[in-house]
């Protein structure tokens, strides 16, 4: 098989098109994925693991992908980048406060998405729509605009209960959801949530929590689906698909 290229593997890059493009990231170097849909193609695990942050060969990643100090140290390995509302950096102990000046304390997007059904997200407003092409979403509309990552969690806490906040990857890879009425879904919320909502603004101010009712929704291409479906941790047996070392081959024609 012809090597396309090699090194530690990083998360996907997807380009926003029609199709999306997506690319391999091999270190510095990127591999079309695009071009070699529906050919065949070898993953190799090299043997080594390489903390995303630092570059420390490691023998286990952990937090999606750094090693045990940087997993340790790290703003962005800490408990609130899965829990938002649990956010220190108001209480003075964030882990890197000039992290969370760039990264937490910023605007951020309330939105809904349609991947494997409705689901209720927050993303960094300079990640949308990347954010939603990464879920595999075929509709996504922004709902609210949020002064911070923190109160964005607080919102999504309180959407959550009445509509989802996870993708289930099985329904995703089995077909596109159907379409929905995204903006009357958010209408709904808004009702069924607005009093605490209205709370939530009453606490960081009206200019904190902005609805978005004039947001347009956003549609992706349809996707072809795969007729084999196996689980993403089925793929790698271990903890250790960020940052690995590997190759990619494919074969010659």
């Amino acid at each position: 098989m012809a090597e396309l290229g090699r090194g530690s593997l990083s998360k996907m890059k997807a380009h926003l098109d029609a199709p999306v493009q997506y690319a391999f990231r091999l270190g510095d170097e990127e591999v079309p994925v695009n071009p070699l849909v529906g050919k065949s193609l070898r993953l190799e695990y090299l043997g080594a693991i390489h903390c995303t942050h630092c570059g420390r060969k490691t023998k286990t990643s952990f937090s999606q992908g750094y090693c045990y100090p940087c997993m340790q140290k790290l703003a962005q390995c800490d408990v609130c980048i899965m829990s938002p509302e649990k956010c220190r950096y108001d209480a003075g102990t964030c882990r890197e406060p000039s992290w969370g000046e760039q990264f937490c304390m910023t605007d951020h997007i309330v939105y809904l998405a349609n991947s494997s059904g409705v689901k209720v997200g927050i993303t960094r407003a300079s990640q949308v729509p990347t954010r939603w092409i990464d879920q595999g979403a075929t509709q996504a509309l922004p709902i609210l605009r949020v002064a911070t990552r923190q109160q964005s969690g607080f919102v999504e806490d309180l959407l959550r209960t009445r509509v989802a906040d996870k993708t289930n990857w099985r329904a995703l890879l089995k077909g596109d959801a159907a379409p929905v009425d995204l903006p009357a879904i958010r209408e709904q919320l808004f009702d069924s949530c607005g009093a605490g909502i209205a709370e939530l603004q009453q606490r960081f101010g009206l200019q904190a929590i902005q609805p978005l009712n004039d947001a347009r929704c956003w549609t992706s291409a349809t996707r072809s689906r795969p007729t084999r479906r196996r689980s993403p941790a089925s793929i790698w047996t271990s903890s250790r698909w960020p940052k690995v070392l590997c190759s990619v081959s494919r074969a010659s024609t």
